[in-house]
């Protein structure tokens, strides 16, 4: 699959089979997000698996939806704001960090026949109380991850004329 067909074929899941993701694609998945870009290649991130039962049930209760509760797996992407890059007007890149490393993931998951969903509209707060972040570590994006329950839906984008200009 080339990169455009690719890109094509990720999109936001929202039904997930109970299929347990197997450690080979997901470490496989892990390391194509090792190798994610980032500025002055500071790497201002920390990311937790969460498979099992009990933390799986705490991480639900900061994103209560029923889809949600599908997946068989879940990746909490988080930013360390101690160890991002700042530009000199004070411009921190911690979000543009974690978007590049997040999105390498999607990719190399939708790469091993697995589908995802960025999750920015959860309880930020609690989550960081419930898995005991420490005061440097923002989690910004839950992403879950197994394999589609449904077929992928069509997409929608903009005409190239209406982004480039």
């Amino acid at each position: 699959m080339n990169l455009l067909e690719l890109v094509n074929a990720r999109y936001s899941c929202r039904n997930y089979q109970p299929t347990a993701v197997e450690q080979e694609k997901l470490n496989y998945i892990m390391e194509c997000v090792r190798f994610a870009p980032s500025a002055v290649n500071r790497q201002p991130w920390k990311f937790r698996i969460v498979s099992n039962q009990e933390e799986k049930a705490k991480l639900q209760q900061c994103y209560n939806r029923d889809w949600f509760k599908t997946a068989p797996m879940y990746i909490i992407a988080s930013i360390l704001h101690d160890e991002e890059w700042v530009r000199a007007d004070g411009k921190h890149h911690g979000d543009i960090d974690i978007a590049i490393a997040v999105e390498h993931l999607c990719l190399a998951a939708t790469e091993q026949g697995l589908a995802t969903c960025w999750v920015c509209n959860f309880d930020a707060n609690l989550c960081k109380e419930l898995f005991n972040f420490p005061d440097n570590q923002e989690p910004a994006v839950i992403i879950p991850l197994g394999y589609a329950a449904d077929a992928i839906k069509p997409k929608t984008r903009k005409a190239i004329d209406e982004i480039i200009g």
